[in-house]
Parts: structure tokens; C-alpha cells; sequence
């Protein structure tokens, strides 16, 4: 494809993020309590992620800002049903269904980090469940796996829409979030 037949999208602090924050995710998510600090850390370096994610949703580029993309449940399950049979609207940049599953991922994301951080806390004596007491500490590891297994479930789906996508509409979505380039309107 010619570069005149492009648009940088995906700028690259956008694409340095989703691709840390899978593998990041990933070793923290694989190593449990094997490898407790690999996990920890990976779970610290999943929290910085979000952090940036959030704030680069109000100052990224346009089709990083979340004012660009969001758009109510209804927007979202109609283009899900459109997509479905195969008449789905193309977009430049996030589509509706694409701005649900940032949105889960995100909240997902989030309540791992934190249930995390607080059982992690509690073990080490320090944080809010220490404070409050270890006696529901299992309660919150059971919570985080929880969101951490609930996430796997959304980047199935994830990967599952962005195969969908590329196929309804001949592009590699992929590829885009690697090199940042989609085909021009």
C-alpha cells in the first residue's frame, strides 16, 4: 500500500502502551505465586500503564482521546449487531464495540491492580486490608483472580472482534497497532 493511501492513527506512545501492558499483564498473570516478585512487578508495571492509559485518553492524539470514541452501551450492541452481519461501519479510529472493550479492559485492568496491591499489602503488613485486618484477606485474593481471569476473557473477545474487523473490512488491524498506519477513508 502507498503512504499516500495511509493515516497515522495509532501515535507511538499509544502502541508502546498496549504492547507492555500484554506482556506485562501476560508474566503477571503467568507467574502467580511461582514467582511472586516477577508478578508483583508486572502487576506494578500494569498499574503505571493504566495510570498513563487514563491520562493519555485527555491529551493523546485524537483518536487516543476518549471524548473521540466513547459512545453509550445502545451505539456499542448496534454495531455489534451490525458487525455480526457483516455490514459494520468502518472507523478511523476506535469503533463502538472497541470502546466498550477499552472501557472493561480498563475496569477490569483497574480492580485486578488494586485487589492486588491490597493483598499484596496485607502480606507484607502494610496497606488497607493490613489496617483493617488479614481476616478477609482470601476474600480479596479471590476477588483479584477473579478480575485477572476476567480479564483473559476480554482480550479472547478482544482478539476475537479485532480478527472480525480486519476480515469485514480487508485491513490488519494488527499490523496497525504496530506501525500506527490504517488505510485512509
Amino acid at each position: 500500500m502507498k503512504a499516500e493511501e495511509l493515516i497515522k492513527v495509532w501515535d507511538l506512545p499509544l502502541r508502546v502502551f498496549h504492547w507492555l501492558l500484554v506482556v506485562a499483564f501476560f508474566i503477571a498473570y503467568l507467574t502467580e505465586d511461582e514467582l511472586l516478585t516477577v508478578h508483583v512487578w508486572a502487576g506494578y508495571l500494569v498499574g503505571g500503564l493504566l495510570i498513563f492509559r487514563i491520562l493519555w485518553g485527555f491529551i493523546g492524539n485524537e483518536y487516543a482521546r476518549f471524548a473521540n470514541f466513547l459512545c453509550s452501551p445502545a451505539v456499542s450492541i448496534a454495531y455489534l449487531k451490525d458487525l455480526m452481519q457483516a455490514k459494520a461501519k468502518r472507523y478511523i479510529g476506535h469503533n463502538p464495540a472497541g470502546a466498550a472493550m477499552i472501557v472493561l479492559l480498563l475496569l477490569s485492568l483497574l480492580m485486578t491492580v488494586s485487589t492486588g496491591l491490597a493483598v499484596y499489602g496485607a502480606d507484607k503488613g502494610a496497606g488497607l486490608l493490613a489496617f483493617i485486618g488479614n481476616s478477609h484477606e482470601e476474600f480479596w485474593e479471590e476477588i483479584h483472580e477473579l478480575f485477572a481471569n476476567f480479564t483473559v476473557v476480554l482480550v479472547v473477545v478482544h482478539v476475537i472482534g479485532v480478527v472480525a474487523e480486519s476480515i469485514i473490512h480487508r485491513e490488519n488491524l494488527a499490523r496497525a497497532m504496530f506501525n500506527g498506519n490504517k488505510k485512509r477513508p
